[in-house]
């Protein structure tokens, strides 16, 4: 069972939750409302979120103050930020969004579909990061029980790289459908700057499990996170 992706929806307004989660539900992942960035922070202490979509006009800690915490901390600093804002002070004011580490900055009021259209990839994206921490605790595992076995546990080892390989081969398939779709719709840079990291990790996951197929000559190999 597939488990689902966090969203956090920050805004100090609840009718403007009410229209993100009514927006995003479609998703259907789970959506994490926070009222303020206090609360956002505390939320961000505890869960994992693919995704943060945080607006910029709050009382007290604004949305730049609010990035600024999230990227300071590192078990948050590379969790997506889009910021949403209801006025548009031109350039210089959507420049300190991307410069307070923003992967994104949209304008109220938004389009619904191209929101969630944004939300849909980095959500993905998130997505195929968890598959591929499985994929390699599972080489880990098999790479640390390799050395212990006797002939008895040949068939075993044999049995489990087959399965790596075939649980590897799925994502890797993901992985390439999904970065086609990025070069297609001419996303966004740091999207598809995601995308080609998660196809580099894949490619060094692939090359360790080959380095352990019999008649390779192989020695363990070391996974890069």
């Amino acid at each position: 069972m597939v488990q689902k992706a966090k969203i956090l929806l920050v805004d100090d307004r609840p009718e403007n939750l009410l229209a993100l989660e009514a927006i995003l539900s479609a998703l259907d992942q789970t959506l994490v409302r926070a009222s303020s960035g206090e609360e956002a922070l505390k939320a961000l202490l505890t869960d994992d979120f693919a995704v943060i979509l945080l607006d910029v006009q709050m009382p007290g800690m604004d949305g730049f103050e609010t990035a600024a915490h999230i990227k300071r901390r590192e078990r948050t600093r590379d969790i997506p930020i889009i910021f949403l804002t209801a006025i548009n002070h031109g350039p210089h004011h959507t420049f300190r969004g991307y410069a307070a580490g923003a992967v994104d900055y949209i304008s109220k009021p938004f389009d619904p579909w191209v929101l969630r259209a944004k939300v849909s990839v980095f959500v993905e994206l998130y997505m195929k990061n968890c598959q591929l921490r499985e994929q390699a605790a599972l080489l880990r595992l098999q790479l640390e029980g390799s050395g212990h076995g006797g002939a008895h546990h040949e068939k075993e080892p044999a049995g489990l790289l087959a399965e790596l390989s075939a649980r590897l081969a799925a994502v890797e398939e993901q992985a390439e459908a999904l970065s086609k779709q990025l070069d297609d719709e001419s996303a966004d840079a740091a999207a598809v700057a995601t995308a080609a990291h998660l196809e580099r990790k894949l490619t060094g996951l692939r090359r360790a499990l080959d380095a352990l197929e019999p008649g390779t000559g192989g020695g363990p190999a070391t996974l890069s996170s």
